[in-house]
């Protein structure tokens, strides 16, 4: 059974064989936002416009939510070695925002360097039509492949869009830590999950768009997770939803140590 993570929380990250973990994921799922309005409706046209009829009533409509989960990955000195966020930042964002907040940041892309970890491709809606069970983002990663210089990964969450929207007005948001059979690319079966959490909706992330959920951590050559659960405004005045760039930094200033 699944462990609820709660924040600084530790896990063990063990087969029930007792083998080591070779293939781990995270995978978060959310839900579309929904709005409603009032919209016009005609009973009846008259006579060539004169007596038209009208009343209102309420239209619930579902809005696309962009939620990006990202990793960054360091060494014992909390020096950034590589990381892992959506190749769509690199046309426009990177240039006009990153650039300037952090200037030897790597771009977006799809796999880590060594070659350990894949990000699925970057998911800009969110469910509709209610939950469907999937994971909308998954980073894989396969302990195996990770450079011998990383001893930490950070995996966050940020808001993208739409404008002003934070964790708490997000229909549904759960992440799970998991094993998978098959390959990073196309996983076939999840066949453990580890932990997971629940974000949405909840009062302490009102006001917040970006959040730290924990990492992966060297000890004793063995791979551990602990649970951060932080959350942030990472708004600035050209991006008013959460400027991934500044949750980067907010993690190597404040989390490798």
């Amino acid at each position: 059974m699944a462990i609820n993570l709660e924040k600084g929380q530790r896990i063990n990250l063990e087969k029930s064989s007792g083998q080591k973990l070779t293939r781990f994921m995270v995978g978060c799922n959310w839900g579309a936002l929904t709005t409603t309005k009032k919209v016009e409706i005609v009973d009846s046209e008259g006579f060539l416009g004169i007596g038209r009829k009208t009343h209102f009533e309420n239209k619930t409509e579902e809005v696309d939510l962009d939620i990006d989960l990202s990793c960054v990955m360091v060494d014992d000195n909390g020096q950034l070695v590589d990381t892992l966020y959506s190749p769509l930042y690199n046309k426009n964002i990177y240039p006009k925002f990153f650039v300037k907040h952090f200037p030897s940041l790597p771009k977006g892309k799809d796999w880590s360097d060594d070659k350990s970890m894949f990000h699925t491709p970057d998911d800009t809606e969110g469910d509709k039509g209610g939950d469907d069970g999937l994971d909308n983002e998954i980073i894989t990663v396969d302990l195996t492949k990770v450079n011998t210089k990383i001893s930490q990964m950070f995996f966050f969450l940020d808001i993208f869009s739409p404008e002003g929207v934070d964790f708490k007005q997000v229909p549904y948001a759960a992440i799970r830590m998991c094993e998978y059979e098959g390959t990073q690319e196309d996983i076939k079966r999840i066949t453990n999950v580890f932990a997971q959490y629940d974000v949405a909706n909840d009062p302490q992330f009102s006001g917040k768009n970006a959040l730290i959920l924990g990492k992966l951590y060297r000890k004793d050559r063995e791979w551990k997770f602990n649970a951060i659960g932080d959350a942030f405004d990472h708004s600035d005045s050209g991006m008013y939803n959460s400027n991934l760039c500044l949750t980067i930094k907010k993690i190597l200033t404040s989390y490798t140590q």
